[in-house]
């Protein structure tokens, strides 16, 4: 090439150059006075946008931020691609949801509840939650061919897709993402082959939990015939597909990872996370070094943050918002005028609002086991216009029966009629499990004693979820205790339950000046009818025939103290109320219990005619529990009273108190008598959580405030004879339950110390 046709070459060049420039202010210019209308189907005057959401994991929180940074501008989003966590948050503003409205969601969400297989507890049916009361132990094991089963570790994060499939339930009907609120693409991995696979069209909420299926984490998502775990592997930052969407300038938003520096690769785990992160960084290099001058690249700052740590959210999406604002000068020229920017908000939340009826409810071939309970939870819906919480809320009540692994639903179309599809899935372990409890104390002045417990629960046994359950206990107390569970519907509802139970157990004798003059070995054995309705998952009315009969015989003290024989024959009545967060460490909720016991005694000493006891009791308990950041505060008052009482209690009929947060100061069943009450204040503050506290679990410190007491009659009970006790302690929540160390201190400067592991609330 001569020199003249450089010139000529270089001349055309920089022409080429201006002309674009001046066609991009021109273009800019026009979007800024536009103040006509401007929907996803953009008019031919101004720049139609697209939006690229990297994924991240916790990481992608900082998408948010970006989101709230471009509305307050006025800059509206004409088509969005997004992986992984890029994918959720693109798929709910997709479907129509602003950014403050996602920013409530994210904020509202309990993530370690939302990447778990078990629900929430409040979530759980009220036969769960009883059963989680007394088994602290959190791994359930199966049973099936006769062969104990591990769960098979991979979370379906069936509460996550719950989440999703809520939010996105206004546009279900929508088939191709081209056609939500704002066109959509997700990207995921087909795990067979490594390559990256588009969504363009299908169910929404499914193609954003594919895309966000870490894999050895979450289970992969089948998809028309394709295994699609994270799209992250394949293409983090999908420029390319966005590109495809006919969109003249692109904002990216980059929340990858950073690499780690060399003096932080000291595990294997980190070295394994490098390696997976300089895979994904090479491909989202090559989709960066396609961007123009006129696209737009955000990056957040999120440092060395972890994809996996959630409670950086709010941190992030802030982040998300000072990396837009920087770049605000460069998005200026996108800006719509307010009106035009109002009419595009409107027509998005027009197509969100247009929900479809249901007409017919359809249970999936493969979940036919479940088909009277999903009928029956949803066939009353057919005809009505389908309302999300209505639907979440149904789900709900199936799901937190405990015993299915995934209970999803769809909207179908079939013959041009919008209705529900569902689908359940049960546990891979079960449907029998056994569950485990450990109890072991000490005080540190030669007292200790344990009890080991297994529940064996063989569930689905009739067609409304029948379970019979056998409780065996091994160690000072040991027990056997069979139920039958007979629901009489398929929504749990009204319930019979016969039971019976074996027990032994040591009682102490303590006399009037509270001092312990011998121990006694109480064994009982009783069997009952209880009749009973659950009232939703928050509470249960039960009321129950009951027969007990057993001996005390001195165990340790004078020998010549006498045998007792008794039997007892009655009724009782009960309302539970239970909506706690967590029975271990509760942050909040409630948690009460009202009991009438109306029984006739007879109780026969050796060598002594027998005499009948007319007894009637009443118990009550109530537990409520707030959270204030890492702080939180527990109320917690019981009492309980003897009614026309006409002979001295039996050992099997007293009240009990003293132990750990019982009177903390005294000794364990130090006190006894005909009525009692105590009321505890405690406070205890989190100090880690799993991964970062003491050995690895969560850990609080804390302490007590106790005032209560027992009495030998009504008549003297007063403020005055109230005892003053409390306790300093360190608490672990374990997976074999909670661990306490604890000091105990009592008002007359007597100290008690513990070292304990089982159930105190």
């Amino acid at each position: 090439m001569n020199g003249a046709h450089r010139v000529v070459s270089i001349r055309a060049a920089v022409f080429g150059a201006v002309a674009a420039a001046l066609g991009w202010i021109v273009l800019g210019s026009a979007a800024r006075a536009a103040d006509g209308g401007s929907s996803s189907a953009a008019a031919p005057h101004r720049l139609r946008v697209g939006l690229v959401l990297s994924g991240g994991g916790a990481r992608g929180a900082a998408h948010i931020g970006v989101l709230k940074v471009l509305a307050q501008m006025h800059i509206p989003i004409d088509a969005i691609a997004g992986t992984s966590m890029g994918a959720v948050v693109g798929g709910l503003y997709a479907s129509g949801l602003s950014p403050s409205e996602i920013e409530s969601v994210m904020d509202s969400v309990n993530w370690d509840d939302a990447f778990s297989d078990v629900p929430p507890r409040k979530e759980l049916s009220f036969r769960r939650k009883e059963e989680e009361r007394q088994f602290p132990m959190k791994l359930p094991l199966g049973i099936r061919g006769g062969k104990l089963r591990l769960p098979r570790g991979l979370i379906e994060a069936e509460t996550l897709t719950r989440i999703l499939r809520r939010l996105t339930l206004p546009v279900s009907g929508i088939k191709s993402f081209n056609d939500l609120p704002t066109p959509f693409r997700a990207v995921a991995t087909d795990i067979s082959t490594g390559e990256p696979v588009v969504m363009r069209a299908g169910d929404l909420a499914t193609a954003m939990r594919a895309s966000l299926s870490a894999p050895g984490v979450f289970s992969p998502v089948e998809r028309e015939g394709r295994l699609l775990v994270d799209g992250g592997i394949a293409e983090n930052l999908p420029i390319d597909v966005a590109r495809e969407m006919h969109v003249d300038v692109l904002i990216v938003v980059d929340v990858g990872f950073n690499l780690y520096p060399r003096n932080k690769l000291v595990s294997p785990a980190a070295i394994s996370n490098q390696m997976l992160a300089i895979l994904i960084r090479r491909e989202s290099q090559r989709q960066l070094s396609t961007l123009t001058p006129h696209d737009v690249l955000i990056t957040p700052q999120l440092g060395d943050a972890s994809s996996f740590d959630f409670r950086i959210v709010k941190r992030a999406i802030t982040l998300g918002e000072q990396a837009a604002s920087a770049a605000a000068p460069r998005l200026a020229s996108l800006e719509l005028s307010p009106q035009a920017y109002a009419d595009y908000v409107a027509r998005r939340q027009a197509e969100r609002e247009q929900l479809p009826t249901i007409q017919f409810v359809h249970v999936n071939t493969d979940s036919q086991r479940y088909a009277p309970s999903l009928h029956s939870l949803f066939d009353d819906l057919i005809g009505k216009r389908v309302d999300p919480k209505v639907v979440d809320s149904r789900i709900t009540d199936l799901y937190g029966r405990g015993d299915l692994a995934i209970l999803d639903y769809r909207i179908e179309n079939e013959n041009g009629e919008d209705g529900l599809d569902l689908s359940a899935e049960r546990h891979s372990y079960g449907p029998d499990y056994v569950r485990f409890g450990l109890n072991l104390q000490d005080d540190f002045q030669g007292n200790a004693f344990y009890n080991a417990e297994a529940l064996l629960v063989m569930s689905e046994l009739s067609s409304t979820g029948s379970e019979w359950v056998w409780d065996l206990q091994e160690g000072v107390s040991p027990h056997v205790y069979s139920e039958f569970f007979l629901p009489l519907s398929n929504y749990w509802t009204y319930f019979i339950l016969p039971n019976f139970e074996y027990s032994a157990t040591n009682v102490p004798l303590i006399n009037s000046s509270e001092q312990q003059t011998a121990n006694f070995r109480l064994r009982d054995f009783n069997y009952g009818l209880d009749f009973g309705r659950q009232l939703g998952n928050w509470g249960e009315a039960r009321v129950g025939l009951l027969h007990d009969e057993g001996t005390s015989y001195v165990r340790i003290g004078d020998p010549d103290l006498p045998t007792t024989h008794f039997r007892d024959y009655g009724f009782f009545v009960r309302f539970s109320y239970d909506q706690l967060d967590d029975v271990d460490f509760p942050h909040s909720g409630q948690l009460a219990t009202v009991q009438w016991n109306s029984e006739n005694s007879w109780v026969k000493e050796q060598d002594t005619p027998g005499s009948e006891n007319p007894l009637n009791q009443v118990t009550l308990s109530w537990l409520g529990a707030k959270s204030f950041g890492r702080e939180t505060a527990v109320l917690w008052a019981t009492g309980g009273t003897t009614l026309n009482q006409t002979a001295p209690l039996d050992l099997h009929t007293q009240f009990m108190l003293g132990g750990l947060f019982n009177l903390s100061g005294l000794p364990a069943q130090s006190l006894a008598g005909s009525d009692f009450g105590i009321a505890r204040l405690l406070l205890y503050r989190q100090i880690g959580s799993g991964g970062e506290g003491l050995f690895d679990f969560p850990a609080y410190v804390g302490f007590s405030l106790e005032a209560g007491n027992i009495w030998q009659e009504r008549q003297s009970i007063d403020f005055s004879s109230v005892r003053k006790d409390g306790s300093v302690f360190l608490g672990l929540d374990t997976p074999l339950g909670p661990v306490y160390l604890a000091t105990g201190f009592d008002q007359t400067g007597s100290e008690a110390f513990y070292l304990f592991l089982g159930r105190t609330f």
